[in-house]
């Protein structure tokens, strides 16, 4: 997203009650990403690439696309448009309703390539015309851009990036067009798209990433882009490579083809009803999308650039990615969805990305795991400090201890893990304090600093797994032992009903966090390795049903229902008077019911069953037409409650905690499908 766009957005929404202006939403439409390139496709058929984090390319920044008929120019925004996954795989169809006519346009990322596919369907004349605008910022530069055509294909570029643009049928017409003037940018008007007229320049036409390409409409057109490296592709290649692309796929039945082919999420072999089966497939192409060629995901779709609002959600954060990685790993062993290669890259990763104290860092690019901007690198700057995210270090160990217990790594990658988790284990004991409660420092949610009953759990469990790893009798003696003191040091937080969201400087800070959910798997993970007695099972029970029920909202007259993040939360509630609706929150409520049911259920204790319907009835609100869940089948960040989704959509994180939810429940046979439909009523 350049600059101008941003600000034209901004006029556009200022004084919007739930929209921020000057970000760039997807809220609404769809993504295709089947590599290391991820493209939204609007509800009418616009595109934007969302592919830098990922592959360090910018591709399209705008688009518009309609048809000219008789001599009328109508843009697709304009009509009633509908939108849809192709069969469950990464295809997204979109048809486009007018009087008199209707055309549907499909869309399919592969790679570094976007394809796009308009099919007649009715009502268009021999004579019609597709016109698409495109604007591309290659290098993230909306200034200093050129153009080169080749008679079909057009090459747009600034420095290292070069975006190219091919079609089928052979264009009519390519026209550039001259960027916003200062005047336009400080008006009080939004820009208009694509900003039409000429500026009595003529070089302006090729110093532009602006195009308006025109051609035939006879039957179907496809149109191809593909974003390359300079220095990496050769012109002649790219250009013959585009050309193929766009004569290749230039059918719905070509584009189908490849999506089956190399679509993730295809609903596992399981006795799976509706909806939580589709939620199965939704869950992994989400993943899939948001995934590098690494195996690092970035958090969502980076929806504001400019940190108008937030510090960005376009990186690879160690505690969400590791969680996601854990979930994964849990849904994979009981579904059978052919993960291997995922939880490989994975465990790689963390150990390419560890520092030499054992830690890791609050974020990286997730295309090569090269530190990224952040505000929690107190240990990467000076050692120590607050400024620092002990719960991501936790959430890695829990994973890769997981890994290295449930499934054969080859030898090297074995070795390698085993090394990491021992530095890793110096890491977590650097940081724990002799009552047993992780150092002062940041939170998971990034807004505050204290010694966190989240960042306890996750210490908890990282040394409950560790302490069952098949690794050397030292470092599992030495995990047993951070087990028991984590489980002791928990006493400083207890309130009486619930576990304290922090301790600062010594006081409690009383209030209900969600993110403490976590110490319900903690306790689980715990189990396994301490014989947690009777006052530990029943704090975790207390501990629980407080957080759910002090955190839940159903506010009047509201279409969405739900868990808060934390007992007083403002972020980005603008009118709002109350928290925010969060689904990870709300996801976490779930699973952490789904995993206290199963540590209640293995000591045949009677209240087991009653967290299980209170995991399904959280559940049933995260799953396709549920109310957080989108008609796209994402799950948004947050909601407003006038049911208005916000922040990164879809977020990672909740989609891999849904995913592993529905694992755990079908494995013990208490997903009860049919209820989970029902209590959706």
């Amino acid at each position: 997203m350049t600059l101008r766009d941003a600000l034209s957005d901004f006029k556009r929404h200022r004084g919007n009650a739930t929209r921020f202006p000057g970000e760039r939403r997807t809220t609404a439409g769809r993504f295709s990403g089947l590599g290391g390139r991820l493209v939204h496709v609007g509800p009418h058929g616009s595109l934007r690439d969302y592919s830098y984090p990922l592959s360090g390319r910018y591709g399209i920044d705008r688009s518009r696309f309609g048809v000219r008929r008789n001599g009328e120019l109508v843009w697709f925004d304009s009509l009633d448009s509908t939108q849809r996954y192709d069969d469950g795989t990464a295809l997204v169809v979109t048809e486009h309703e007018a009087e008199g006519w209707s055309l549907t346009q499909y869309d399919l990322t592969l790679d570094d390539a976007h394809l796009t596919c308009f099919v007649e369907n009715e009502g268009i004349p021999d004579d019609a015309e597709l016109v698409a605008y495109l604007g591309f910022a290659p290098d993230g530069r909306d200034d200093r851009i050129g153009q080169l055509r080749n008679g079909d294909a057009v090459e747009v570029f600034h420095a290292e990036e070069h975006d190219y643009l091919a079609a089928a049928p052979r264009p009519s017409a390519i026209d550039g067009l001259v960027p916003a003037n200062f005047e336009t940018l400080l008006s009080d008007r939004p820009q208009e798209v694509p900003p039409m007229g000429d500026a009595g320049r003529y070089e302006e036409s090729r110093l532009s990433g602006e195009l308006v390409v025109s051609l035939a409409l006879d039957g179907g057109a496809t149109l191809a882009s593909l974003l390359a490296d300079h220095g990496e592709t050769p012109r002649e290649d790219a250009l013959s490579r585009v050309r193929e692309l766009a004569s290749k796929y230039d059918s719905a039945k070509a584009l189908r083809a490849a999506a089956e082919k190399r679509s993730p999420g295809r609903s596992p072999d399981a006795t799976l009803d509706a909806p939580t089966a589709t939620a199965v497939t939704d869950d992994l192409r989400v993943l899939s999308f948001l995934s590098a060629d690494t195996g690092a995901r970035i958090a969502g779709p980076d929806f504001d650039p400019f940190y108008r609002y937030s510090g960005g959600y376009g990186y690879t954060w160690f505690r969400d990615d590791a969680e996601i990685s854990r979930f994964l790993l849990a849904a994979d062993g009981h579904f059978d969805l052919s993960l291997s290669d995922w939880h490989a890259r994975s465990a790689r990763l963390y150990c390419e990305t560890q520092r030499d104290d054992g830690t890791w860092p609050h974020r990286v690019w997730p295309r090569d795991g090269t530190i990224a901007p952040g505000w929690a690198n107190a240990r990467v700057e000076a050692g120590d400090g607050a400024d620092y995210q002990a719960d991501q270090t936790g959430s890695v160990i829990a994973f890769l201890a997981t890994y290295l217990r449930t499934r054969n790594l080859d030898s090297d990658l074995e070795s390698t893990v085993r090394e990491t988790l021992r530095a890793a284990l110096d890491g977590l004991d650097d940081t724990l304090e002799a009552d047993g409660l992780p150092i002062h420092c940041q939170n998971a949610w990034e807004n505050m600093t204290g010694r966190f009953a989240h960042t306890a759990a996750t210490y908890l469990e990282a040394y409950a797994e560790l302490a069952r790893a098949p690794v050397a009798d030292d470092l599992r003696d030495r995990a047993l032992d951070g087990a028991n003191a984590v489980l002791d040091g928990l006493d400083e937080l207890w309130t009486g009903e619930f576990y304290a969201l922090r301790l600062v400087d010594g006081e409690r800070d009383e209030r209900l966090d969600s993110s403490a959910l976590a110490l319900a798997a903690a306790h689980r993970a715990a189990a396994a390795v301490v014989a947690l007695d009777a006052e530990q099972v029943d704090r975790i029970v207390s501990h629980t049903e407080a957080v759910l029920d002090g955190l839940w909202r159903d506010p009047n007259e509201s279409p969405v229902r739900g868990l808060a993040r934390f007992e007083r939360d403002d972020w980005r509630v603008r009118e709002q008077d109350a928290p925010k609706i969060w689904t990870v929150s709300t996801a976490w409520g779930a699973n952490a019911a789904s995993e206290l049911s199963t540590l209640l259920s293995d000591r045949d204790d009677r209240r087991a069953e009653a967290f299980s319907r209170r995991s399904r009835d959280l559940l049933a609100l995260l799953l396709p037409d549920g109310p957080l869940c989108a008609d796209s089948g994402y799950l948004p960040e947050q909601f407003f409650d006038a049911g208005a989704a916000d922040s990164a959509t879809p977020l990672g994180w909740p989609h891999a905690i849904r995913l592993a939810t529905v694992a755990a429940l079908d494995e013990r046979d208490a997903l009860e499908s049919e209820e989970v439909k029902s209590s959706l009523d």
